[in-house]
């Protein structure tokens, strides 16, 4: 097989997308997906891999922003659409894909890499973990009521999905993800299909409603975005509604949301997916029983690509000094060769801040640099990651000193999802 790693040109884009598709096991209309997705889409960071002429792995990337703890935004590279086709699997296709992807994203500046994982075992191994957990949460509002709070001195306002109300949400989102360590930014083009408003290649149309939320001045701090599944049992309506997104600028603002999904008549059963598990809805219930989180699991996967600046970017909640030692695989390069690379860093951390520098002193811990992506937002606990691929302690209490100093007391938490 002679393989070739490379971004694609305009003219194979359709034949991108069909390996795309075909990857993913679906078999949409090719040519309208690439001419919908070839007006928006970066070409230099759409790689594929050719085995002769034809495409036999896919990889993209795109510029994102990541909220980290300490409410500061870092540069990342959002990584989706990875493939290989069934006929070349096991042939290090994917592993020269990511090497590529990960270069490139180091040359323009970008501090980690970021994506989510259809399949768990595939990412550890490039030096990839699972930083946020995800929850759905399910409500059966005739249940339960809320518990006593103070009068809303707002309402809530049904719109239409349209551009102006996208820009709305729009506009509360970015107020609310950068105040939330593992929030990201959104696209364009997402918030478009969010909204039903982009072209439907995929088959996929949102169709739903918008609510704000506005304040006694009538300006919007809180916005749902719902559909609903109609059921009826015995003739009694028994509809299901489904959050899609629900964002707030108040924890007052946040209660008025789910009071409102919450009221919707026909409606018994208000279902929210890629939730926190640190959700604070059934502390808002009287009955607490009344709402149930299931499918939990790994969300936002994080792998530091310039971990000095990634570790001194974020802030920390306690203090301490430790020389970290990371085994990094990062994919393989032309000749298939797999790297493998060990980064040392100083990392002296306080709430004060924090400064991180590469050092060829002697390391106090070893751990993969997977291990370090899952406990970089303060979410996972180091303790805990490294049981996968293992961890040398070569200064007693090392691994309980990183994993204080990584843990934050508040959940990171990822509510976007590309």
């Amino acid at each position: 097989m002679s393989l070739e790693v490379r971004p694609v040109q305009p003219a194979e884009l359709v034949s991108f997308i069909d390996a795309l598709s075909t990857g993913f096991l679906d078999r949409p209309n090719v040519q309208a997906v690439a001419d919908e997705v070839g007006q928006h889409w970066d070409l230099s960071r759409t790689w594929a891999a050719f085995d002769d002429d034809r495409i036999c792995g896919t990889f993209r990337t795109w510029a994102g922003r990541l909220t980290v703890p300490g409410c500061h935004e870092i540069p990342a590279s959002a990584v989706s659409g990875v493939t290989v086709l069934p006929t070349h699997r096991r042939r290090g296709v994917l592993s020269r894909m990511v090497r590529a992807g990960h270069q490139g994203a180091r040359e323009r500046g970008e501090v980690v890499s970021m994506l989510f994982a259809s399949e768990y075992p595939i990412y550890g191994r490039f030096g990839y973990g699972p930083a946020t957990t995800w929850t759905s949460w399910t409500l059966r509002p005739r249940q339960t009521s809320f518990v006593p709070a103070a009068p809303d001195s707002g309402r809530m306002s049904l719109v239409a999905a349209d551009d102006a109300a996208l820009e709305i949400c729009r506009g509360i989102y970015e107020a609310v993800r950068v105040r939330q360590p593992g929030e990201i930014w959104r696209r364009p083009i997402t918030w478009k299909d969010d909204f039903g408003l982009s072209a439907d290649v995929w088959g996929s149309k949102w169709k739903g409603f918008v609510a704000l939320h506005l304040d006694a001045a009538g300006t919007p701090d809180g916005f749902v975005r719902y559909h609903t599944e109609d059921k009826w049992d015995d003739r009694q309506p028994a509809n299901k509604l489904f959050v899609d997104d629900l964002h707030a600028l108040t924890d007052e603002v946040q209660l008025a949301l789910w009071r409102y999904v919450a009221s919707i008549d026909w409606v018994a059963s208000v279902r929210a997916e890629r939730r926190s598990p640190e959700e604070r809805l059934p502390w808002l219930l009287t009955n607490l029983r009344a709402t149930t989180p299931d499918d939990i699991g790994d969300g936002l996967w994080v792998k530091l690509l310039d971990v000095p600046a990634a570790l001194q970017a974020r802030r920390y909640e306690r203090t301490g000094s430790i020389v970290l030692e990371l085994v990094d695989g990062d994919g393989a390069d032309a000749d298939d060769v797999r790297i493998e690379e060990r980064i040392r860093v100083v990392l002296d951390a306080s709430p004060e801040g924090a400064t991180a520098t590469p050092s060829e002193r002697s390391p106090d811990l070893t751990i993969s640099s997977g291990a370090l992506g899952a406990a970089f937002l303060g979410g996972t606990r180091l303790a805990r990651a490294v049981l996968q691929r293992g961890f040398d302690e070569h200064r007693p209490g090392a691994l309980d000193l990183a994993d204080s100093l990584l843990r934050t007391r508040e959940a990171p938490w990822c509510s976007s999802f590309f």
